[in-house]
């Protein structure tokens, strides 16, 4: 082969890539070495490769690599996740395409649409990580709707509503009116907002007085059931009892008193809509008022509205103001910012509503996460200031609502049976039928008489058991595999999903194991532009990360990615640093070209050689012993600029 002057990427890695696989010099299997263990946080099965997967994929396979090397059974597992709502949002919208919609299929009809869109574009994501580089047990690649790693989600479900813990409840929840499903509190991101505070009149029954209400949502008062007032408000002690009328609608709602009210702000005074706002909800259950829901799934007003049915909630907004002054029942409008909440999926305005939903109680559950990392330290978070963060989030925790109105997804084993609904939840309809027969004998009932709840499963609920089932610890705790690599050694992560994840895993390590899923947390810093923009599609501002790859070659791209990360820290992409790292792997060519071009003469070794020899040996040894630090500290960029120093 022709040693040429300029090393090319593109001639090397392909090539040694593809011997790596056919030589299987990745793939672990259990023996008397220790073990080393990370599981890849698994991608989006919708996904395709962005600069963070870059960051978080190459972190891991400097791990994994240097656990080989050191010689540990190194296993890194790769994988992906359903993604419930980004999936089926997905195939809806191909589906569209062709003409059809979902509401016209059955469950089955549309999962084998679903299936048949994973497996033609699923997994893409996964061949571009092998462009990287990553060296991952490709033999062990899971999905979480893998018939194992499905049937352990339902076995965790069934567990935990037998001890009480999964629970069905009539509660307000974040509906994304896109998605149409409900979402978790913690998939709600609040973004600050321009917005206007309408102060609308609401006439005193047989009176000439009225109140002043201020609410930023007018559409919202098809819902309203009462307004209420401080007790202590004395400016209102006169309106005790009476009521008062709705404007446009003209329902009459009684004036009710409660200390909730903040005095101070707007006028005191405050509509109550129980359906559409979690506080009003808490009221409105306190002083047992009727709750009325004017929204649809899709975020459109319904048939409480009257004339506005049908019309989506911000065009009604509009309209009803000018209906609202032209009836001289708006007062005045103020500009005002509040916060909104959005999906975190699908960027939609969350509605919040009272639905029947599963949950999970999770205040005991996390108790033994909270110990792990910030009392026993059994699990470490690097960096360290982000335990701020998990407690905060741990310490605050709510009821998990982890049922979601989707087909793509494990599908909750609950099954209701009988006039009055009622249900039992087991791992088959077989068993279901048992408990259901046991339970209402003179039903007489049969498979045909049992129904299964339509929702599908939260998608975190299946990848929070992911370092437990990718080796089939769930169904089969006491398989050897899993008694090997569990618990696993370090997990690479982004902060964002601190709490959607990792925190989760902990929950789930010390109550399906009694024992951590995982010793050390590394996390990353968000990729971010020159500006400090957060890379993103709308924006335009992240690269075609696999172009990178063919310009600069996969070491040039990672060397550029891991110059300029530390451990939490945002990192400042510029593709210069690409630039760099390609000129880093040329000079290890040249590096290796000199040496091979090298004579050897058999001859004594000169002095001057030997001293210089001798010289940098010492020079690298004390280089080694730093990086040694350096990677037991998990500063991983810091290990490498001693490393790119040294070879220049």
């Amino acid at each position: 082969m022709e040693i040429t002057a300029k090393y090319s990427p593109e001639d090397f890695e392909n090539k040694w890539y593809t011997y790596w696989l056919e030589n299987d010099f990745f793939s672990s299997t259990p023996d008397e070495r220790t073990p080393y263990t990370i599981v890849i946080p698994p991608p989006n099965v919708t996904g395709i490769l962005h600069m963070g997967h870059m960051l978080n994929n190459t972190i891991q396979d400097v791990l994994i690599r240097r656990a080989r090397l050191k010689g540990f059974n190194a296993c890194w597992v790769p994988g992906t996740d359903h993604a419930s709502i980004a999936t089926e949002a997905k195939v809806v919208a191909k589906l569209k395409e062709q003409g059809i919609d979902k509401k016209d299929l059955s469950r089955e009809e549309f999962l084998q649409h679903a299936w048949e869109w994973t497996h033609q574009y699923g997994g893409v994501i996964l061949e571009q990580l092998k462009k990287l580089g990553c060296s991952c047990d490709w033999k062990r690649t899971k999905f979480t709707m893998d018939d194992d790693l499905y049937q352990s989600v339902i076995k965790v479900f069934v567990d935990l509503y037998n001890k009480g813990l999964i629970y069905r409840g009539y509660r307000m929840v974040n509906w994304d009116p896109q998605a149409k499903t409900t979402l978790s509190d913690e998939e709600v991101i609040y973004k600050e907002q321009n917005g206007k505070l309408f102060y609308l009149i609401y006439k005193v029954e047989n009176s000439e007085e009225y109140l002043t209400v201020a609410t930023t949502r007018p559409e919202t008062i098809f819902g309203d059931v009462a307004v209420c007032i401080n007790p202590n408000d004395e400016r209102y002690k006169h309106l005790r009892g009476k009521k008062v009328i709705v404007p446009v609608v003209g329902r009459v709602v009684p004036i009710i008193e409660d200390e909730y009210v903040d005095i101070e702000f707007g006028t005191g005074a405050l509509k109550i809509t129980p359906a559409h706002d979690i506080n009003d909800y808490e009221i409105g259950l306190k002083h047992q008022l009727p709750i009325l829901d004017t929204f649809t799934d899709e975020g459109k007003l319904n048939s409480y509205s009257l004339h506005y049915e049908g019309k989506d909630r911000f065009i009604v907004r509009k309209e009803i103001v000018k209906e609202l002054e032209e009836k001289n029942l708006l007062l005045k409008t103020e500009d005002y910012v509040n916060n909104i909440g959005t999906s975190e999926r699908t960027g939609a305005v969350v509605e919040q509503r009272p639905l029947d939903q599963w949950f999970l109680k999770m205040e005991e559950l996390v108790k033994p996460a909270l110990k792990a990392v910030l009392e026993s330290e059994e699990i470490k978070l690097y960096p360290k200031k982000f335990e701020n963060t998990y407690r905060h989030w741990l310490e605050n925790v709510r009821d998990w609502n982890i049922s979601r109105q989707l087909w793509w997804g494990q599908q909750i084993p609950a099954y209701y049976f009988g006039e009055n609904k009622d249900f039992v939840v087991a791992e088959t309809k077989e068993k279901a039928l048992l408990l259901a027969q046991q339970k209402a004998p003179e039903l007489q009932l049969t498979l045909a008489d049992l129904k299964q709840d339509e929702d599908a499963l939260d998608t975190w609920f299946s990848s929070w058991l992911w370092p437990m089932s990718v080796f089939n610890g769930i169904l089969e705790p006491e398989n050897e595999e899993y008694k090997y690599y569990y618990p696993t050694q370090d997990l690479v992560t982004g902060p964002d999903i601190l709490f959607f994840w990792v925190a989760r895993m902990i929950i789930a390590g010390y109550e399906f194991n009694g024992e951590k899923p995982f010793s050390n947390v590394y996390l990353t810093g968000l990729v971010r532009d020159k500006l400090r923009r957060k890379m993103s599609k709308s924006l335009g501002n992240s690269p075609d990360a696999l172009k990178l790859i063919k310009d600069f070659g996969a070491d040039g791209v990672r060397v550029g990615l891991l110059l300029s990360s530390s451990a939490g820290n945002d990192l400042l992409f510029d593709e210069a640093l690409c630039q760099q790292g390609s000129g880093f792997a040329n000079k290890i060519w040249n590096a290796f070209r000199l040496i091979k071009g090298f004579n050897t003469a058999d001859i004594s070794q000169p002095e001057v050689a030997k001293i210089a020899i001798e010289c940098f040996e010492a020079k690298f040894q004390k280089v080694l012993s730093e990086t040694e630090d350096d990677f037991n500290k998990y500063r991983i960029s810091d290990a490498l600029m001693k490393i790119y120093k040294l070879v220049w």
